[in-house]
């Protein structure tokens, strides 16, 4: 594609994003492709057969449209025909999207090909959900996405549908992901950007399971940069490329990286698939590794239950306790903890913040409070641009001398049967986690900014003997760097 024809596309792209009705927008969750991404993705298709047939479901302008039918032009044979199919329901959108899909056609004519297209101005899970209810043997021999991003509602029609013909998700992206993938034929290829929490997580675990006994995985691309791949949007999740092959012999995957949409420092290495999902993996993740990991997680061969732990995410939901609030401790009252009264590593109470310090202890409240102990925490949530992800803390009891304490819904709290456990582990067990080592390899697994119970459940830990060995290290030592923390864990 020319330099001249992606400025037109981008400069239409902005145009048509400038107006489109910013509720309507967030509702819909609607997220356009920046030109260099679309041809980048349709770089990775390798079949041109002589009945080309694209699908584009949520087609917008026509981006990804236009990107693979400047391949198709360029790979294809000259007797190849192309025929495209797009779903599109924004009228705004629409009518970029027929300008570009006769652009195409005028190419094709000018150059002998035959190239056809439908506009379907037609909800494409409705749509593709009921042809498929009922055998509709349309098939496709590509498809290339850039789907909406919402959650679909567990009682609304669309996850009906969906569960009818045995797509279970939770969100419009894999929605579509995943009926683009039903409606390929064998062989065909699947390109799509989509966030990539669907990677891990307990509630995408059906969705995993059903794409992977469907497509082989062929490349996967990440952006380093969480917010430059849709720079003009406020797109908060960690967004891959993924592309596939229908019903193929699953091999070997090509890993990418990019700090951004310009690809100018791309990157990609070749794994083996057991990599990136795990043989004796229940849950079915898929990891991404684009970093070498190795160094002290060597020794990581425990799980918190083989090593006498759990893990529950803090029991205290503070709206839900407002009238028990107090703002600083007294009488009657018990600390109430939350992320920010551990500012830069250690304890700050009280703290000067809109948030109480402290709870009434009653009836109501009493049930979710755990006892004094040491406990080690971990936030659940940190900021899209943080250089880390996990975040751990120790609470001794020497600090807050209390009976009990509130731990805040937005800690995970790593406990004994509800009680407090040994300092040494604590301090252990916060010692790792703070780790970059851990941190990357937090990030092999999960696409987004928030660290779940589950998602420590399933990590692996060295041996309560070691974390007990790190713990005591961690204590003797005035103050504690990133540097030293990774020296230290690197050595072992």
């Amino acid at each position: 594609m020319s330099h001249v024809a992606t400025r037109t596309i981008d400069a239409k792209r902005l145009e048509a994003n400038a107006r489109l009705d910013p509720t309507k927008k967030s509702k819909l969750g609607q997220f356009m492709t920046p030109s260099t991404i679309a041809e980048f993705m349709a770089s990775l298709f390798t079949r041109w057969p002589s009945d080309t047939r694209l699908l584009d479901p949520g087609a917008g302008i026509g981006s990804l449209t236009d990107a693979f039918a400047e391949q198709f032009f360029k790979k294809a044979s000259i007797k190849a025909q192309l025929h495209i199919a797009t779903y599109e329901i924004e009228p705004v959108l629409l009518t970029y999207l027929r300008e570009h899909l006769q652009e195409i056609r005028r190419r094709g004519a000018n150059e002998n090909r035959q190239v056809a297209y439908e506009i379907i101005e037609r909800d494409f899970i409705t749509e593709a959900t009921f042809g498929l209810g009922f055998g509709a043997d349309r098939r496709f021999s590509h498809a290339i996405l850039n789907p909406p991003y919402k959650k679909i509602n567990t009682n609304s029609e669309h996850r009906k549908s969906l569960s009818r013909i045995g797509i279970e998700t939770v969100n419009l992206y894999t929605a579509f992901f995943g009926l683009a993938v039903e409606l390929t034929e064998q062989n065909g290829e699947i390109v799509a950007i989509i966030p990539r929490s669907f990677c891990n997580g307990t509630y995408f675990r059906p969705f995993r399971e059903w794409l992977l006994a469907r497509a082989a995985i062929r490349h996967l691309h990440i952006f380093e940069s969480r917010s430059k791949a849709f720079k003009h949007d406020e797109v908060l999740q960690e967004n891959i490329i993924i592309y596939l092959v229908r019903d193929a012999k699953q091999g070997e995957v090509v890993v990418s990286t990019s700090h951004d949409q310009t690809f100018a420092d791309y990157k990609e290495r070749r794994f083996p698939f057991s990599a990136i999902v795990k043989p004796d993996d229940v849950e079915r993740f898929i990891h991404i590794p684009t970093i070498e990991v190795n160094g002290g997680l060597s020794l990581c061969s425990h799980t918190l239950q083989e090593l006498g732990l759990e893990v529950s995410t803090g029991p205290v939901v503070d709206f839900r306790v407002r009238s028990h609030w107090r703002k600083d401790p007294g009488e009657g009252c018990v600390p109430l903890l939350y992320p920010h009264h551990f500012a830069n590593g250690g304890l700050n109470y009280p703290a000067e913040h809109k948030k109480p310090n402290a709870l009434a202890v009653n009836e109501e409240t009493r049930k979710w409070l755990m006892p004094q102990g040491c406990y080690t925490l971990v936030k659940r949530f940190s900021a899209k641009e943080e250089r880390r992800r996990i975040f751990a803390f120790v609470l001794d009891p020497k600090q807050l001398q209390f009976d009990f304490y509130g731990f805040e819904n937005h800690f995970n709290v790593l406990h004994s049967q509800k009680q407090g456990i040994p300092a040494d582990l604590a301090h252990g067990l916060a010692l790792f986690l703070n780790s970059t080592l851990v941190d990357q390899q937090f990030r092999l697994f999960s696409g987004h900014t928030q660290v779940n119970a589950t998602d420590l459940r399933n990590m692996k830990f060295p041996s309560r003997t070691q974390l007990i060995k790190f713990g005591k290290w961690a204590r003797k030592q005035q103050k504690l760097t990133q540097d030293a923390i990774d020296a230290f864990i690197e050595s072992q």
